[in-house]
């Protein structure tokens, strides 16, 4: 049974303190926007209210959900830089894929999971994957805002938690 994972225990995360000096980046697709954006203001307002500065959020939007990589990589310092510190501390990418009737859903699904592995192997910054993978709408409502949560603010509390693993 899935449930919802949007409910999480602040105390558990860094103080407001800690997190007022991060930077986070957020890219969203804007394929799927009834779905995306709703995800995408969680995420934001999550960062927010544990105490990431607005000043201190990047949202980036992109076309679609293969885009995803492409933005996130540019974010990231490329590994032959002497100074590999990255300007954000977590990337979190939102995206929805809806199965149609091609198999262009397994297409889109491959490359971006496959892009954000490759990113995170860098070790550099981690890449925050919140990306659906539904086979209809209603279960993109569930996931966006509906009755099983918001899989942005979960990518949120993923984001936070990963900057600042000890």
């Amino acid at each position: 049974m899935t449930t919802d994972l949007s409910r999480y225990d602040s105390s558990c995360l860094p103080n407001a303190d800690v997190l007022s000096h991060q930077r986070y980046a957020i890219i969203v697709a804007d394929w799927n926007a009834d779905y995306t954006h709703p995800m995408a203001d969680g995420a934001k307002q999550t960062l927010i209210e544990n105490g990431v500065l607005e000043e201190n959020i990047l949202v980036q939007h992109v076309p679609g959900t293969v885009e995803l990589t492409y933005a996130a990589g540019r974010l990231i310092p490329q590994p032959n830089i002497n100074n590999r510190r990255s300007r954000f501390d977590a990337i979190i990418v939102i995206g929805c894929v809806i199965k149609g009737e091609t198999p262009h859903f397994d297409y889109v699904c491959e490359s971006v999971t496959n892009g954000v592995a490759m990113l995170n192997t860098k070790g550099v910054t981690p890449v925050i994957f919140s990306v659906l993978t539904v086979l209809d709408k209603e279960q993109a409502q569930d996931r966006s805002g509906g009755r099983l949560g918001n899989k942005g603010i979960e990518g949120a509390v993923t984001a936070i938690r990963m900057a600042n693993l000890g």
